[in-house]
């Protein structure tokens, strides 16, 4: 059996030396490079190209409206939640969880369901029914029910209920909607608001401005009203 000769301390730091700037040579490589598809000009064209739905830029910041449609559908899948219900989130033949030839082998998002709201998440606690709310804008152009910039970074960062549809349980003359403790009925429930708190200011400005720029939508028609309310459009 052959004996294995032993390493020199020199050999040793001129091998890790040389390891040392191969790495350097290979981030500095014009061919190479760390943040190679991960700036925002490239989330921007990625956007655009999945948006499902046509897009109003007219007023709007192209770079914002889209880097919003990235995060709106590529990173945080609003459309998972704020459509109708699984069913109908694709349109016919673009669903990839069913089998071919049912799926045509093209994923399609269903525009006329996209970020519409009415995904049930009830039974919830007391009350029968939890609706996703409608982000699309309403008839004056302010999306996610007609909310301000101002407005959404408190929903988006503090969870806050503008629409008070299943609000506290306070005594005789609250309504049936309203929650029992432990929870509580003033901040969103089910939404992960908790997680997208942690968006920068300008990421939570992009998926409004995007929002803004989508069409709008009245969204699913014979819920509970006490529970949703649909889009004004007109």
């Amino acid at each position: 059996m052959k004996q294995r000769p032993w390493t020199t301390p020199a050999a040793t730091i001129s091998a890790l030396a040389g390891l040392a700037l191969a790495g350097m040579t290979l981030v500095r490589s014009p061919h190479v490079r760390a943040d190679e598809g991960n700036n925002d000009e490239s989330k921007i064209q990625q956007g655009f190209a999945i948006a499902p739905v046509p897009l109003n830029l007219a007023g709007r910041n192209r770079a914002l409206v889209g880097l919003g449609s990235y995060i709106v559908n590529a990173l945080a899948d609003c459309n998972g939640c704020h459509s109708a219900d699984p069913a109908t989130e694709f349109s016919q033949g673009g669903n990839p969880y069913l089998r071919s030839p049912v799926f045509s082998g093209t994923i399609r998002v269903n525009p006329d369901t996209y970020l519409a709201g009415g995904r049930d998440f009830g039974p919830f606690a007391n009350i029968p029914h939890l609706y996703s709310r409608n982000l699309t804008p309403d008839k004056n152009g302010l999306p996610a029910g007609g909310h301000t910039f101002p407005e959404f970074l408190d929903i988006m960062r503090r969870g806050t209920d503008f629409d008070h549809l299943h609000p506290n349980c306070a005594g005789v003359n609250t309504p049936p909607n309203c929650l029992q403790p432990p929870f509580n009925g003033e901040v969103l429930q089910v939404m992960p608001w908790p997680v997208y708190r942690n968006m920068t200011d300008r990421d939570l400005l992009a998926i409004y401005t995007y929002l803004s720029a989508i069409p709008c939508s009245p969204g699913p028609s014979g819920l509970d009203p006490k529970l949703f309310e649909q889009n004004v459009c007109h």
